[in-house]
């Protein structure tokens, strides 16, 4: 076996390891299940994953107290909701004080429907807010409070936004990659 192949499969073992050690399998498969169709009925989940009823709904139970499963949603059309644009954007926050800091946030978060609004890194950014805007207006007024907060630096905020109402948009949002993913590396560790 050559080196760029065991480099993989090490890889590829110490990912599945820490899957493992995360989630044992009937979790990750009911998981994986419910990240496909959340409307399923324990019953229907049981049949799917191979397991009784009441162990699908013990699991279930334990992964929403443990915080694995956050909450059930459905996903809907955003542009017939009256979103035209879904942006992203990353931005710089300083860490100093700012008195105001929580109240900013709550402003951004309860007036610009977010998504996401998470802590990273990357290309002169630490945070990055996805949110849906009604228009192109809603978006400038959302950016121009941005710049308002005195924590961010104005010069650093950057957007790349997707026009809802266009057809070629491939995949706007959905869990079932991910799931099927995640499916995916269940099968080929059991394989291994």
């Amino acid at each position: 076996m050559n080196d760029h192949k065991r480099e993989q499969n090490h890889s590829s073992e110490s990912e599945m390891k820490r899957m493992k050690q995360s989630l044992k399998d009937v979790e990750l498969r009911i998981v994986v299940e419910l990240m496909k169709n959340s409307r399923r009925s324990d019953r229907e989940l049981a049949k799917a994953v191979g397991v009784s009823q009441p162990t699908v709904s013990r699991t279930i139970e334990k992964l929403e107290k443990s915080g694995v499963i956050k909450e059930y949603t459905m996903i809907p059309d955003f542009h017939r909701l009256g979103y035209q644009i879904m942006g992203a954007t990353r931005f710089e926050l300083s860490e100093e004080p700012f008195k105001d800091r929580a109240k900013a946030r709550g402003t951004m978060v309860d007036t610009y429907p977010a998504l996401m609004a998470v802590e990273g890194i990357g290309k002169g950014s630490n945070r990055l807010f996805v949110g849906f805007y009604k228009d192109y207006s809603e978006y400038a007024k959302a950016m121009e409070f941005l710049r308002t907060i005195p924590i961010i630096s104005a010069n650093n905020i950057d957007t790349f936004m997707v026009d809802l109402s266009n057809e070629k948009n491939y995949r706007i949002l959905s869990m079932s990659s991910i799931a099927t993913n995640l499916l995916n590396r269940l099968n080929a560790r059991e394989h291994h």
